[in-house]
Protein backbone atom coordinates (compact mmCIF):
# COMPACT_ATOMS: atom_id res chain seq x y z
CA UNK A 1 0.00 0.00 0.00
CA UNK A 2 1.32 3.11 -0.70
CA UNK A 3 1.28 6.22 0.56
CA UNK A 4 -1.63 7.61 -1.27
CA UNK A 5 -3.67 4.59 -0.24
CA UNK A 6 -2.90 5.20 3.67
CA UNK A 7 -4.23 8.95 2.80
CA UNK A 8 -7.25 7.86 1.48
CA UNK A 9 -8.30 5.27 3.76
CA UNK A 10 -7.05 7.30 7.28
CA UNK A 11 -10.90 7.70 8.05
CA UNK A 12 -13.20 4.96 7.55
CA UNK A 13 -16.58 7.01 8.67
CA UNK A 14 -18.85 9.97 7.54
CA UNK A 15 -20.31 12.37 9.82
CA UNK A 16 -23.34 14.43 9.53
CA UNK A 17 -24.51 16.89 10.94
CA UNK A 18 -28.10 16.46 11.46
CA UNK A 19 -30.93 18.51 12.86
CA UNK A 20 -32.98 17.01 15.20
CA UNK A 21 -35.49 19.19 14.54
CA UNK A 22 -37.16 21.28 16.98
CA UNK A 23 -38.63 18.45 19.78
CA UNK A 24 -42.11 16.72 18.04
CA UNK A 25 -40.79 13.71 16.64
CA UNK A 26 -43.06 14.06 13.82
CA UNK A 27 -41.09 16.99 12.67
CA UNK A 28 -37.78 15.17 12.30
CA UNK A 29 -36.56 14.39 8.10
CA UNK A 30 -37.32 10.88 7.15
CA UNK A 31 -33.39 11.01 6.07
CA UNK A 32 -32.63 12.08 9.76
CA UNK A 33 -34.65 8.99 11.60
CA UNK A 34 -32.79 6.63 8.89
CA UNK A 35 -29.43 8.02 9.95
CA UNK A 36 -30.33 7.92 13.46
CA UNK A 37 -31.45 4.15 13.02
CA UNK A 38 -27.96 2.99 11.46
CA UNK A 39 -25.89 5.27 13.06
CA UNK A 40 -22.42 3.75 15.01
CA UNK A 41 -22.04 6.80 17.27
CA UNK A 42 -24.19 9.68 18.05
CA UNK A 43 -22.79 12.76 19.77
CA UNK A 44 -26.36 14.99 20.63
CA UNK A 45 -26.72 18.40 21.95
CA UNK A 46 -28.91 19.46 24.94
CA UNK A 47 -31.89 20.65 23.31
CA UNK A 48 -32.36 16.90 21.40
CA UNK A 49 -36.05 15.40 23.39
CA UNK A 50 -35.90 12.50 24.63
CA UNK A 51 -38.76 11.08 21.62
CA UNK A 52 -35.71 11.25 19.03
CA UNK A 53 -33.14 9.64 21.44
CA UNK A 54 -35.39 7.17 21.24
CA UNK A 55 -35.07 6.34 17.49
CA UNK A 56 -31.31 6.23 17.65
CA UNK A 57 -29.79 2.84 17.01
CA UNK A 58 -29.63 0.63 20.59
CA UNK A 59 -26.82 -0.32 19.30
CA UNK A 60 -24.97 2.67 18.99
CA UNK A 61 -22.33 4.74 21.09
CA UNK A 62 -24.44 7.60 22.64
CA UNK A 63 -22.76 11.01 23.92
CA UNK A 64 -24.24 14.50 25.32
CA UNK A 65 -22.08 17.10 24.02
CA UNK A 66 -24.95 19.20 25.43
CA UNK A 67 -24.65 23.21 26.10
CA UNK A 68 -26.96 24.83 28.31
CA UNK A 69 -26.20 28.30 29.79
CA UNK A 70 -23.31 28.05 32.25
CA UNK A 71 -23.06 24.06 31.99
CA UNK A 72 -21.44 22.43 29.33
CA UNK A 73 -20.68 18.66 29.18
CA UNK A 74 -18.14 19.30 26.21
CA UNK A 75 -16.57 22.29 25.17
CA UNK A 76 -16.56 22.95 21.74
CA UNK A 77 -13.47 22.14 20.64
CA UNK A 78 -13.49 18.99 22.28
CA UNK A 79 -16.89 18.29 20.20
CA UNK A 80 -15.14 18.88 17.22
CA UNK A 81 -12.08 16.42 18.45
CA UNK A 82 -14.53 13.81 19.39
CA UNK A 83 -15.74 13.82 16.03
CA UNK A 84 -12.39 13.14 14.24
CA UNK A 85 -11.32 10.44 16.31
CA UNK A 86 -14.79 8.39 15.98
CA UNK A 87 -14.88 8.88 12.36
CA UNK A 88 -11.50 7.19 12.46
CA UNK A 89 -13.27 3.83 13.93
CA UNK A 90 -16.90 4.17 12.68
CA UNK A 91 -18.62 4.40 9.34
CA UNK A 92 -21.79 6.48 10.61
CA UNK A 93 -21.02 9.12 12.68
CA UNK A 94 -23.88 11.45 13.62
CA UNK A 95 -23.56 14.86 15.15
CA UNK A 96 -27.49 15.47 16.41
CA UNK A 97 -28.10 18.88 17.01
CA UNK A 98 -31.09 20.77 18.10
CA UNK A 99 -33.23 22.83 15.11
CA UNK A 100 -31.29 22.77 11.79
CA UNK A 101 -27.01 22.50 12.33
CA UNK A 102 -26.94 25.80 9.96
CA UNK A 103 -29.07 28.05 12.53
CA UNK A 104 -27.35 29.31 15.48
CA UNK A 105 -25.78 25.87 15.97
CA UNK A 106 -22.45 26.71 15.07
CA UNK A 107 -22.93 23.61 12.18
CA UNK A 108 -21.08 25.88 9.81
CA UNK A 109 -17.95 25.53 12.30
CA UNK A 110 -18.27 22.27 12.71
CA UNK A 111 -18.32 21.57 9.52
CA UNK A 112 -15.33 23.34 8.11
CA UNK A 113 -13.25 21.66 10.81
CA UNK A 114 -14.14 18.64 9.54
CA UNK A 115 -13.59 19.03 5.98
CA UNK A 116 -10.12 21.27 7.16
CA UNK A 117 -9.38 17.28 8.59
CA UNK A 118 -10.07 15.47 5.76
CA UNK A 119 -13.07 13.74 6.89
CA UNK A 120 -16.71 12.95 4.89
CA UNK A 121 -18.89 15.24 6.07
CA UNK A 122 -22.66 15.73 5.13
CA UNK A 123 -25.33 18.41 6.49
CA UNK A 124 -29.31 17.03 6.81
CA UNK A 125 -31.30 19.96 7.76
CA UNK A 126 -33.95 19.96 10.41
CA UNK A 127 -36.73 22.21 10.68
CA UNK A 128 -35.26 25.26 13.27
CA UNK A 129 -37.51 26.42 16.44
CA UNK A 130 -37.73 30.08 15.31
CA UNK A 131 -40.21 28.50 12.59
CA UNK A 132 -41.87 25.78 14.20
CA UNK A 133 -42.28 26.84 17.76
CA UNK A 134 -44.25 30.28 16.40
CA UNK A 135 -46.20 28.28 13.96
CA UNK A 136 -47.62 25.96 16.84
CA UNK A 137 -48.26 28.73 18.63
CA UNK A 138 -50.89 29.74 15.88
CA UNK A 139 -48.37 32.63 14.96
CA UNK A 140 -47.41 33.02 10.59
CA UNK A 141 -44.00 34.38 10.77
CA UNK A 142 -45.28 36.22 7.37
CA UNK A 143 -48.98 37.16 6.25
CA UNK A 144 -49.97 39.77 3.77
CA UNK A 145 -51.68 41.88 5.81
CA UNK A 146 -49.47 41.77 8.22
CA UNK A 147 -45.82 41.04 7.68
CA UNK A 148 -43.50 40.42 4.71
CA UNK A 149 -40.66 40.23 6.15
CA UNK A 150 -38.32 37.96 8.81
CA UNK A 151 -35.42 38.46 10.63
CA UNK A 152 -33.78 35.80 12.64
CA UNK A 153 -31.33 36.63 15.31
CA UNK A 154 -29.80 35.49 18.17
CA UNK A 155 -30.15 37.19 21.56
CA UNK A 156 -27.56 35.45 23.16
CA UNK A 157 -24.07 36.78 22.79
CA UNK A 158 -20.91 35.21 23.74
CA UNK A 159 -17.89 36.48 24.75
CA UNK A 160 -14.72 35.56 22.62
CA UNK A 161 -14.34 34.34 19.08
CA UNK A 162 -17.85 33.48 18.64
CA UNK A 163 -19.11 36.64 19.84
CA UNK A 164 -21.26 38.45 16.77
CA UNK A 165 -21.93 42.25 16.98
CA UNK A 166 -26.11 42.77 16.96
CA UNK A 167 -26.94 45.59 15.61
CA UNK A 168 -30.24 45.78 17.55
CA UNK A 169 -30.82 49.77 15.97
CA UNK A 170 -31.45 48.09 12.86
CA UNK A 171 -33.23 45.39 13.41
CA UNK A 172 -36.05 47.17 15.10
CA UNK A 173 -36.57 49.00 11.92
CA UNK A 174 -35.36 46.05 9.37
CA UNK A 175 -38.60 44.04 8.85
CA UNK A 176 -42.21 43.43 9.86
CA UNK A 177 -41.60 40.45 12.24
CA UNK A 178 -38.03 39.63 14.78
CA UNK A 179 -37.91 35.91 15.82
CA UNK A 180 -35.00 35.95 18.58
CA UNK A 181 -33.80 32.87 19.17
CA UNK A 182 -31.78 32.25 22.97
CA UNK A 183 -33.04 35.92 24.06
CA UNK A 184 -34.43 35.51 27.66
CA UNK A 185 -31.41 35.61 29.83
CA UNK A 186 -30.78 38.92 27.95
CA UNK A 187 -34.35 40.32 27.39
CA UNK A 188 -34.57 43.33 29.31
CA UNK A 189 -31.48 44.39 27.13
CA UNK A 190 -32.85 43.71 24.08
CA UNK A 191 -36.15 45.10 24.52
CA UNK A 192 -34.24 48.23 26.00
CA UNK A 193 -32.13 48.21 22.86
CA UNK A 194 -35.19 47.84 20.40
CA UNK A 195 -37.34 50.32 22.03
CA UNK A 196 -34.88 52.94 22.12
CA UNK A 197 -34.29 52.45 18.60
CA UNK A 198 -37.97 53.31 18.31
CA UNK A 199 -39.77 50.27 18.28
CA UNK A 200 -43.41 51.05 19.78
CA UNK A 201 -43.39 49.73 23.62
CA UNK A 202 -47.09 48.65 22.93
CA UNK A 203 -45.63 46.58 19.66
CA UNK A 204 -46.93 42.71 20.19
CA UNK A 205 -44.32 39.84 21.59
CA UNK A 206 -44.63 36.69 22.10
CA UNK A 207 -42.34 34.18 24.17
CA UNK A 208 -42.84 30.44 22.60
CA UNK A 209 -40.94 28.12 25.64
CA UNK A 210 -40.28 24.34 24.41
CA UNK A 211 -42.12 25.06 20.97
CA UNK A 212 -43.94 21.86 19.44
CA UNK A 213 -43.06 19.54 22.51
CA UNK A 214 -46.84 18.44 24.49
CA UNK A 215 -45.82 20.91 27.32
CA UNK A 216 -45.14 23.72 24.76
CA UNK A 217 -46.47 27.16 26.63
CA UNK A 218 -46.62 30.95 25.52
CA UNK A 219 -46.69 34.51 27.15
CA UNK A 220 -47.94 36.65 25.15
CA UNK A 221 -47.58 40.52 25.98
CA UNK A 222 -46.09 43.92 25.10
CA UNK A 223 -42.91 45.27 24.75
CA UNK A 224 -43.40 47.71 27.20
CA UNK A 225 -44.50 45.08 29.90
CA UNK A 226 -43.50 41.61 28.68
CA UNK A 227 -39.84 41.86 31.20
CA UNK A 228 -42.48 42.68 34.09
CA UNK A 229 -44.85 39.35 33.02
CA UNK A 230 -41.38 37.07 32.94
CA UNK A 231 -40.11 38.19 36.02
CA UNK A 232 -43.73 38.06 37.83
CA UNK A 233 -44.69 34.44 35.97
CA UNK A 234 -41.32 32.94 36.08
CA UNK A 235 -41.13 32.20 32.41
CA UNK A 236 -37.66 30.92 31.65
CA UNK A 237 -35.52 29.39 28.98
CA UNK A 238 -35.13 27.53 26.25
CA UNK A 239 -37.50 29.70 24.31
CA UNK A 240 -38.62 31.94 21.27
CA UNK A 241 -39.21 35.47 21.19
CA UNK A 242 -41.51 36.69 18.27
CA UNK A 243 -42.13 40.47 18.00
CA UNK A 244 -44.67 42.06 15.29
CA UNK A 245 -48.17 42.53 14.72
CA UNK A 246 -48.23 38.46 13.34
CA UNK A 247 -48.15 37.52 17.53
CA UNK A 248 -51.86 39.56 16.98
CA UNK A 249 -52.92 36.06 15.56
CA UNK A 250 -52.35 34.22 18.27
CA UNK A 251 -56.00 34.53 19.94
CA UNK A 252 -56.92 33.69 16.96
CA UNK A 253 -55.07 30.85 15.53
CA UNK A 254 -53.50 28.55 18.66
CA UNK A 255 -56.60 26.58 18.99
CA UNK A 256 -55.27 25.12 15.88
CA UNK A 257 -52.22 24.00 17.27
CA UNK A 258 -50.95 20.08 15.97
CA UNK A 259 -52.04 17.20 17.41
Amino acid sequence: MNSTDTQENKFLGKVYLLGAGPGDPGLMTLKGKGLLECADVVIYDALVSPAILAMINPQAEQINAGKRMGRHSLLQEDTTKLLIEKAQDHAIVVRLKGGDPFIFGRGGEEMAELVEAGIPVEVVPGITSGIAAPAYAGIPLTHRLYSSSVTFVTGHESAGKYRPTVNWSAIAHGSETIVIYMGIHNLPYIVEQLTTAGLSVDTPIALVRWGTRPDQEELIGKMGTIVEQVENTGFGAPAIAVIGSVVNLHSILSGCRPQ
